[in-house]
């Protein structure tokens, strides 16, 4: 077997800002409505925050500690630490100008004005003053820095002013910190009275920093400046030495709140004393402060999308019911269980909605006085999820309820701790899943007696139950009655709350034992098959691909001649079309209104389609350290479904990026004629609603 080139992956950090690359591009293209290019840079910002909070913070951790090893391209992990600050700082300029020069002055040309304090009239000021005294000036704490009082603890990702101020008694120059608080909206209206096509909002920091002379009496301020401090908030538990991993989780996320610093942000207007000051106090070197033009954290971007204002927005996509769950009649009430045993359905979020499908599931088995139990895992949900309340009024209704949390789903981890309590009381049988394993697959199992027999519904799905993010999330989801998925799904619950080890499925691959190897054994039959001169194809669609043994057959795969299309939304260490490696290989990225995130796994198989979805992306994690499941989708309609959908994604005429072989990513948004390419997220809408009309007629 020939070797394979030793530059054959791409680093999977630096891959992953070329991703939100691709979201900052979004918010530069003048195409998109002016609120969603001001959403997309709020999305770049918030996701830069959590990069550099988890990933960065790792990266810097295990070179500290003397843990870090050579990356997957080989390189030393200073060196790529190096190049991930100075290409993420290069963005975050990018980032800037695009708000500074693109977004801001076109939302003031449509009638949304930022201003600055120093562009308002008296009358204008004279208004804020009283906003600002009545409900901002009694909840800021200025605090001093002096030998009495030590530099105060700074939370990360709070937004924070540091203020000179001269003692006029004794001509000192003191130091002082404010926090702008969290809990007042970052985006002050100037006059609450201005209609909505002609309105005017102030940064919080403006406002409260035009007032600082109240703050400090007897005192004068001399200069101001904005900074912002980004810490390690990555959640690190030792499972196998806490007896509650509850008490585990909360007492960690509390010592998150202390991590050290990573980032800091300043405005470049601040002076040399104040940035030695933060610097030192910090502990970071030089390399880690990032000086930005005002405003800083531009996540404060997202307020702005609740103004109503649809002439500045995507038109709206509303979710259709899916066709089988559609009563014949609007008197009737949808019998969702009825539907699934006649036929497996697939619905796809959030062109068909998740409140009249996964929703209405649960509800329906919740109050079925034949349905004897329902188990479920729940990865991200929300507090107030009708999901969650169909589940506490099952078990309150007698029936055995099984809720498997995973509290360890980053960032949701207070909420889902805060919710599996709430379970646990209403009756439910609450579990965490299996020590050193998060669970990520998502699962419900009905079991509900007929005729004397117990009959199996099941829903496995791409995407999380949680009806707020589903609206946004894409997203598939099986429902079957299949007896043949009801026993593979009753032994891995089996799995999940007892001590059953199982190794054989039917109709499922589940990580950490089966998974990978199912993936290995699909990918070399179809290299066979192109080897012996037969019809081949692999298409994945995954939203990160950085596994070195599954890239390595793909490689396999292309040279045999297979052809290989791989749809993939961030993080992709593989290479595509490069000659004598990956000619095969294609590798395109759709980004837009909805979030892709739906796993899909498609095998040619020799014309008998072999295709999953599921939870698993193409991480290490994924396939080792987790419990996910992907599900053979069997109906032929399904698979066309399917098939349409990468049809959409790899047409040169749809709107999308496509990876190069040296690497870079192209946006292909206008033809050869000059024309702008269709969306796919609308094609896919379009698709589905035609669907919907064609059931009705």
């Amino acid at each position: 077997m020939t070797p394979l080139p030793a530059d054959r992956y791409l680093d999977r950090e630096l891959s992953w800002l070329a991703f939100n690359q691709r979201v900052l591009e979004l918010a530069e293209d003048p195409t998109v409505p002016l609120l969603e290019r001001a959403n997309f840079l709020a999305i770049f910002a918030s996701n830069l925050d959590e990069f550099f909070m988890v990933r960065v913070a790792g990266l810097k951790r295990r070179i500290v500690t003397g843990l870090a090893v050579p990356t997957n391209v080989g390189r030393l992990p200073a060196d790529v630490l190096a190049d991930i600050i100075a290409t993420a700082e290069a963005l975050q300029q990018r980032h800037a100008r695009c708000y500074r020069e693109q977004v801001r002055p076109a939302l003031a040309e449509a009638g949304i004005k930022i201003a600055d304090w120093d562009e308002l009239d008296e009358a204008d000021q004279a208004i804020l003053t009283e906003y600002y005294e009545q409900h901002i000036y009694p909840v800021l704490m200025p605090l001093a820095v002096d030998p009495a009082h030590p530099f105060p603890y700074i939370s990360g990702l709070s937004l924070n002013l540091s203020i000179r101020v001269l003692n006029p008694g004794n001509d000192k120059v003191e130091f002082a910190r404010l926090k702008v608080p969290q809990m007042i909206p970052r985006y002050v209206r100037v006059d609450r009275r201005e209609s909505v096509d002609a309105v005017r909002f102030i940064p919080l920091e403006a406002l409260i920093a035009n007032q600082l002379d109240g703050l400090f009496p007897g005192m004068e301020v001399l200069d101001h400046h904005v900074f912002r401090v980004t810490r390690n908030e990555d959640v690190e538990i030792e499972e196998d030495e806490t007896e509650n991993l509850i008490q585990a989780l909360e007492k960690e996320l509390l010592r998150r709140r202390f991590g050290p610093p990573i980032r800091l942000e300043i405005s470049n207007d601040m002076d040399p004393a104040t940035l030695e000051l933060l610097v030192r106090e910090f502990d970071i070197d030089e390399y880690q402060v990032f000086t930005l033009p005002s405003p800083l954290d531009l996540s404060g971007l997202f307020a702005l999308s609740g103004l109503d204002r649809p002439d500045l927005k995507y038109s709206p996509h509303i979710p259709v019911t899916h066709p089988k769950f559609r009563p014949s009649t609007p008197s009737e009430r949808p019998d969702i269980l009825g539907a699934i045993a006649r036929r497996e359905v697939l619905v796809h979020h959030p062109y068909e909605s998740l409140a009249t499908s996964a929703q209405a599931f649960l509800e329906q088995a919740a109050t079925d006085p034949n349905v004897l139990a329902i188990k479920q895992t729940l990865y991200r949900t929300s507090g107030d999820s009708p999901i969650v309340a169909s589940l506490i009024k099952a078990a309150e209704a007698g029936k055995q309820v099984l809720a498997l949390v995973e509290i360890k789903a980053r960032f949701d981890e207070g909420a889902n701790s805060t919710w599996a309590r709430k379970r646990g009381r209403a009756g439910a049988q609450v579990v965490y899943g299996l020590v050193g394993l998060k669970t990520h697959c998502r699962l419900v199992h009905v079991i509900r007696e007929e005729q004397g027999r117990l009959a199996h519904y099941c829903h496995i799905g791409t995407g999380n139950y949680n009806p707020k993010t589903s609206r946004v999330y894409e997203d598939f989801g099986l429902f079957t009655s299949s007896e043949e998925v009801g026993r593979d799904v009753t032994k891995l619950f089996n799995v999940l709350s007892g001590y059953a080890i199982e190794k054989t499925y039917d109709r499922l691959l589940v990580a950490p034992l089966q998974l990978r190897t199912g993936l290995l054994e699909r990918i070399e039959r179809e290299a066979a098959a192109a080897r012996a001169g037969l019809p081949s194809g692999i298409k994945i669609k995954t939203n990160s691909m950085v596994d070195e043994e599954t890239i390595d057959a793909l490689y396999r795969a292309s040279q045999a001649g297979v052809p290989i299309d791989i749809w993939v939304r961030g993080i992709c260490s593989i290479r595509a079309g490069v000659p004598g490696l990956s000619e095969t290989i294609r590798v395109r990225s759709v980004l837009g209104r909805y979030l892709e995130h739906s796993r899909i796994f498609s095998f040619e198989n020799g014309g008998e389609q072999d295709t999953y979805i599921g939870s698993a992306d193409l991480m290490h994690r994924n396939l080792d350290r987790r419990i996910e499941v992907l599900v053979r989708i069997v109906d032929r309609e399904h698979l066309a479904r399917i098939g349409r959908f990468f049809e959409f994604a790899f047409s040169n005429e749809v709107s999308s990026w496509r990876m190069l072989p040296d690497a870079s990513w192209q946006r292909r948004v206008i033809s050869d004629e000059g024309e702008t390419l269709p969306d796919l997220q609308d094609l896919v809408m379009a698709d589905r609603t035609e669907a919907r009309s064609r059931r009705t007629r």
